[in-house]
């Protein structure tokens, strides 16, 4: 008997590829090492590669289901282990037991479950990984289906072998220019499937995916690997990108950072990782700025070859060969570009088509007759023509007619990541309402999805995923994007967009406690600006312009939060003129972010300015005066004047009190800030008993929990401390530590602030 290797095998059929995909990811993850037929070209299938695998195999691990039955290939290597005398080890996923196997051997993952505790440990024994990751940190796309190796994928293995960082771009041509902002063309993938391979073969300690459309995202992801890695603090996302960065060039671990769909090469500025023996850096990109060549080396990353797109659509088609009927014709008809060529075969197979039966329909097609100068780029036509064939099958399935619609939604989002909580959401149902002029539920929303991804027009991470976000996504690729909002009418997507942004409202949290997600909704918020900021500023603009702006400076990204309300600035000036209310509320904000990221004085006089604007656009009681007074009084103590920021602020109170009455947050606001200056002025212990009767009165108006009633306890614990009880001090803080755990969550800035002063209080009081 031939001597077994290290790994078990999993043998399938293919229509249960997605379920294997996130087993075999779960054992990997597990310390198991596993095996399976992901990435062996057409023809090698059996002699060469899969007879070798079952050969040197220490299990087989079976996953039945109907296509499982039905397999030859499956069989095949049923047989084979048996006649070896390796193990099999069935998975019941669906249908009957298979090949007479023993039902009491049977392990049931019906459903989609993963095997138990048990089994795996069986199989860690087996099969043992020589490594296992210590921090995956991103969600790594998942492989494509029949992904196809190609030779770019030896020059990116090759060019990090030699240490340099690889940039995969798109391919020069004569539509060089338009091409790189298409894509299309596979580079994520193949990123994706380098990433998985390095993961899986245990020869990295950290692997971070970063989805790079912004800096924004960028420094997210470094500071979210810095608070895992290094323990950072991720308040300061700047801070920590840098720590993330001091570690990666210090560590003697192995790692692999990917950059993926960079769309700013400016936005990596001092933020690209550092080139050493251990690690490895993978860029995706669309541009081809000459400056990225100084970073590394330049792979561009074409259409598939004629050879390429055959085995892809051989793989799709391996049971059914009859389908590809002038498979070559539809390749070229395609321009053997896969997300076309992934279209075409969904289509092909819902319908129960051959190729040549599609290219007829694409070709009546009436996008199809248009001359071709009517295209702006050569990839305009496959992608249009192929992606409105099926959307109109998709609109065809039920609930009928919201697949379209919802597609445009997606096409103004973004690309990578889309929740999926945002088709379930008020405005995006009334949305389908409207559009399909009948009554639409959550429900046939979902089901619309389920449409679109039946036809490859979208697809959907899983929470069981372990590559996938605390949220599930959704993913459109950009150029099914771009072909649906090129073929949308001006109004609909005016409509879809103001949805869209309603939606994103809808679902943003008020306390953002999970910081990636927050991210999230900023890259969809930053992607329905770039596709659709007309619409977003007629009839009004939208809430979410600002919404997004103060995320930034909430999630620490305070230089971002600038940047985003001085271009809103300029934006609301042109179009609403400078005495608009809105145009008045960008200044406003520009001008508490400049004091946020530490120019106290600069902000006090934005808000000096801000404040004459008021009085003389609005009046002195309208309530925004009333809140420039209150902003330019904080900060003018910000800036040293602590008696003068007390005197405005006691001469506010009054106004709130008379304009507003007691109880109303802003005048409860202004005694928390009268409080603290009074303190900072040197009257400690005035401001202890000021901070307690503000308490009573939040408990009472606004309940334990509220974000106003936990600040006053912070503050109340502050003062009592610098009034000489630090004791105290240090017992407020660990019940408030408690509170804010259980309402904000451990990565809250203020949860942070609250370990801090903790720590600091309990040093005071002689620990």
């Amino acid at each position: 008997m031939p001597v077994s290797g290290g790994h078990v095998f999993v043998s399938y059929g293919r229509a249960d590829s997605s379920y294997v995909r996130r087993l075999v990811a779960y054992l990997t993850r597990s310390g198991v090492d596993v095996w399976f037929d992901n990435d062996i070209p057409t023809g090698d299938r059996w002699k060469t590669v899969l007879e070798e695998r079952v050969t040197s195999c220490r299990a087989l691990l079976l996953v039945m289901s109907p296509d499982a039955g039905h397999s030859a290939w499956v069989a095949k290597e049923v047989t084979l282990a048996r006649d070896l005398g390796k193990r099999v080890l069935p998975l019941l996923l669906d249908g009957e037991i298979l090949f007479g196997l023993d039902p009491v051997q049977v392990e049931d993952v019906r459903g989609g479950r993963m095997p138990s505790p048990a089994l795996v440990e069986q199989l860690q024994g087996m099969a043992p990984r020589r490594s296992v990751i210590r921090h995956l940190i991103g969600p790594v796309p998942e492989e494509a289906d029949c992904f196809q190796h190609r030779s770019v994928a030896d020059e990116l293995a090759a060019a990090l072998a030699a240490g340099e960082t690889a940039i995969l771009t798109g391919a020069s041509g004569p539509s060089a220019q338009i091409l790189s902002g298409l894509g299309g063309v596979g580079k994520t993938q193949l990123a994706a499937s380098l990433a998985r391979r390095l993961r899986d073969g245990g020869e990295l300690d950290l692997l971070l995916w970063v989805s790079a459309q912004s800096r924004d995202t960028i420094l997210t992801g470094y500071a979210q690997a810095a608070a895992e890695v290094i323990g950072a603090d991720p308040a300061d996302p700047e801070q920590a990108a840098r720590a993330f960065l001091a570690h990666l060039a210090a560590t003697t671990s192995r790692w692999l950072v990917v950059l993926d769909d960079l769309t700013d090469p400016k936005d990596l500025d001092r933020l690209w990782p550092p080139r050493t023996p251990t690690g490895r850096v993978v860029v995706t990109t669309r541009r081809r700025d000459a400056a990225l060549a100084g970073h590394g080396r330049l792979l561009p990353v074409d259409v598939f070859t004629s050879e390429e797109a055959y085995a892809y659509l051989a793989a799709k088609f391996h049971d059914e060969p009859h389908r590809l009927e002038q498979a070559d014709e539809l390749i070229e008809v395609l321009g053997r570009l896969p997300v076309a060529l992934a279209q075409a075969a969904a289509y092909i197979v819902d319908r129960d088509l051959t190729c040549a039966q599609y290219r007829d329909r694409f070709a009546a097609h009436p996008l199809a007759q248009l001359a071709p100068d009517a295209w702006p780029d050569e990839y305009a036509r496959p992608v249009a023509v192929s992606l409105m064939l099926s959307v109109e099958l998709a609109n065809q399935l039920q609930p009928a007619g919201l697949a379209g619609p919802l597609l445009t939604v997606l096409s103004l989002l973004d690309p990578n990541g889309i929740p999926i909580d945002l088709l379930t959401s008020d405005p995006i149902v009334d949305y389908l309402t409207d559009t399909a002029g009948r009554s639409v539920d959550a429900e046939q929303a979902r089901d619309a999805l389920t449409c679109l991804t039946r036809l490859h027009l979208a697809t959907t991470t899983d929470r069981s995923d372990p590559d996938a976000t605390n949220q599930p996504l959704i993913r459109v690729h950009a150029l099914v994007q771009r072909a649906a909002r090129e073929n949308t009418p001006t109004a609909a997507i005016a409509t879809a967009a103001r949805a869209a942004a309603d939606g994103l409202l809808q679902i943003w949290p008020p306390v953002e406690k999970d910081t990636s997600f927050a991210q999230i909704l900023r890259a969809n918020s930053t992607a329905l600006r770039a596709n659709a900021e007309d619409h977003l500023w007629q009839p009004d603009p939208h809430e979410l312009l600002f919404r997004a702006g103060r995320s930034l400076g909430e999630a620490g990204l305070v230089t971002a939060a600038i940047d985003h309300f001085h271009t809103l600035h300029t934006q609301a000036h042109q179009r609403l003129g400078p005495d608009h209310p809105d145009t008045l509320a960008t200044r406003h904000n520009l001008a508490r972010w400049r004091g946020q990221a530490g120019d106290a004085a600069g902000a006090a006089t934005a808000f000096e300015d801000l404040l004459a604007d008021y009085l003389r656009v609005l009046g002195p009681d309208h309530p925004h005066t009333l809140t420039t007074r209150h902003n330019l009084a904080y900060w003018r103590g910000q800036a040293g004047d602590a008696a003068g920021a007390a005197t405005a602020l006691e001469a506010l109170l009054a106004d709130y009190l008379r304009v507003l009455g007691p109880d109303h947050p802003h005048t409860l606001t202004t005694r928390n800030n009268l409080a603290r200056w009074r303190g900072a002025a040197g009257d400690a212990a005035g401001a202890a008993t000021a901070f307690e009767a503000l308490l009573a009165d939040y408990l009472r108006v606004l309940g334990p929990d509220h974000p106003h009633t936990l600040t006053t306890r912070n503050n109340l614990a502050y003062w009592r401390g610098k009034a000489g009880d630090a004791a105290g001090a240090a017992t407020a803080f660990e019940a408030l530590l408690a509170d804010r755990l259980r309402v904000l969550g451990p990565d809250h800035p203020d949860t942070l602030a609250t370990r801090h002063n903790l720590a600091y209080w309990r040093g005071k009081a002689g620990e």
